[in-house]
């Protein structure tokens, strides 16, 4: 309970305070004056950026599509790439850490030694304690190596990040220069449909397959008996995951966003069904794991690469409104974390009710039947809930063109408005 209480509101407190923090990307520098030409002018002089401490990493770098392009087909195939290379760091992250920790043999506890609380304390002293301890040990080192890999391959890649990228801001701005507050931009963003209508399909479809994932080992450590496979099944399932979004990528192009949405996550239940209605079989196991790693790539890449398009619709019915990038993505972001604890939640007490004993070499019919329940029909029953609301979700290619068009149209009106600005200015002078 502890841990679960702690990591949700770490997680909240992490993406909801960029959305309070992410400072305005317009403006002079706060040392640089205001140019003597534009004092005194109806376009007055923007407000300066002041300098903003950093404070975490997901949601800016998630917002940065916004800022690195403004054409629709530029942020898909950089949501593309992005996504792709983020699968590639789960899977170096399930690699490294599978395979270290997975050299650490511990032994596992039969299941009759603790059977009750009452004579937990008398079944300990049959266990080989120096052993016990030992198995302990190592594997409290194994995750400590392990934990430094990954955290050094993190810093890395948040230097590369930081050091290599560089924003492009529009030469015009669509907006008026008064930036709206941010809890009246909240209200905006949580009061615009397409918005939640995605925000909830993606929370249902996501909170699916961090059932799967979080309970597939145990579902092959008890249910099939594959104790010594769990981590490369988890392996192959990342690997196929980060094969297949460039496929995703082409099919969303060819075929529409919605449409892959449907076909890409829909695609996992026969799979689903099959592995738990079929014997035990470590070859149809694989072929599960390949098939739900290609649903985990369009549920990872479709709905970061709708997101965009929402904002753009956003912008069209509040062209008066700016600066609300890092409200729509820091919620995204928190969404995606909350599944994580809610997923988490959902396993540990259905669990804990079945009877599962920790550590045990193997568990109650009841722990099996749960398990089989968190990897199969609790996950359809949520990804055909989810692809209900994206059902609902406005936004297909049609409208998506539309919204495009209308945005060019005011960049260039804009842009017009401007240079007629400029002019009026020169003949002032």
């Amino acid at each position: 309970m502890w841990y679960l209480v702690f990591y949700c509101l770490f997680q909240t407190l992490v993406t909801v305070s960029w959305a309070l923090r992410l400072p305005e990307r317009t403006g002079h520098a706060a040392d640089t004056p205001c140019p003597p030409e534009l004092r005194g002018t109806p376009r007055s002089c923007p407000k300066p950026v002041l300098p903003v401490p950093l404070q975490c990493f997901h949601v800016p770098y998630s917002a940065l599509t916004m800022f690195i392009s403004r054409e629709q087909s530029e942020r898909d195939s950089a949501t593309a790439y992005r996504m792709t290379v983020e699968v590639l760091g789960t899977v170096l992250g399930t690699a490294i850490q599978g395979q270290i920790v997975g050299k650490v043999v511990t032994p596992c506890i039969q299941s009759p030694l603790f059977v009750s609380e009452s004579n937990a304390s008398a079944s300990m002293g049959d266990v080989n304690m120096t052993h016990y301890t030992g198995s302990l040990t190592d594997m409290r080192n194994a995750y400590m190596v392990a934990a430094g890999v990954i955290g050094a391959l993190y810093i890395l890649c948040a230097v590369i990040l930081s050091v290599g990228v560089r924003e492009k801001r529009e030469s015009s701005e669509l907006q008026s220069d008064e930036p709206v507050s941010f809890f009246r931009g909240l209200k905006l963003v949580m009061n615009h449909g397409a918005y939640i209508k995605l925000i909830t399909g993606f929370l249902f479809t996501s909170l699916a397959f961090m059932l799967l994932e979080g309970n597939f080992a145990l579902f092959c450590t008890y249910t099939l008996g594959f104790r010594n496979e769990f981590q490369n099944i988890l392996l192959v399932i990342m690997l196929s995951a980060t094969l297949t979004i460039p496929f995703w990528q082409w099919f969303l192009t060819r075929f529409g966003k919605k449409t892959a949405v449907y076909v890409g996550i829909s695609s996992a239940i026969p799979f689903l069904i099959v592995v738990v209605v079929l014997d035990s079989n470590l070859i149809v196991t694989y072929i599960v794991a390949v098939a739900a790693g290609i649903s985990v790539a369009a549920t990872f890449l479709l709905p970061w690469s709708m997101l965009p398009d929402v904002i753009d619709d956003f912008k069209l019915q509040h062209p008066d409104s700016r600066g609300h990038e890092a409200i729509f993505f820091s919620f995204y972001v928190f969404f995606t974390k909350f599944t994580s604890g809610v997923s988490l939640g959902i396993s540990t007490l259905s669990l804990d009710f079945a009877g599962y004993q920790t550590r045990g070499c193997s568990q109650p019919n009841e722990v099996n039947f749960t398990l089989k329940m968190l990897v199969s029909a609790v996950p359809v029953g949520l990804i055909l809930l989810g692809l209900l609301l994206f059902k609902l979700y406005p936004i297909d290619e049609e409208k998506r063109r539309e919204n495009k068009k209308a945005l060019q149209d005011l960049r260039e009106e804009s842009n017009s408005s401007s240079e007629s600005d400029n002019t009026e200015l020169a003949s002032i002078v």
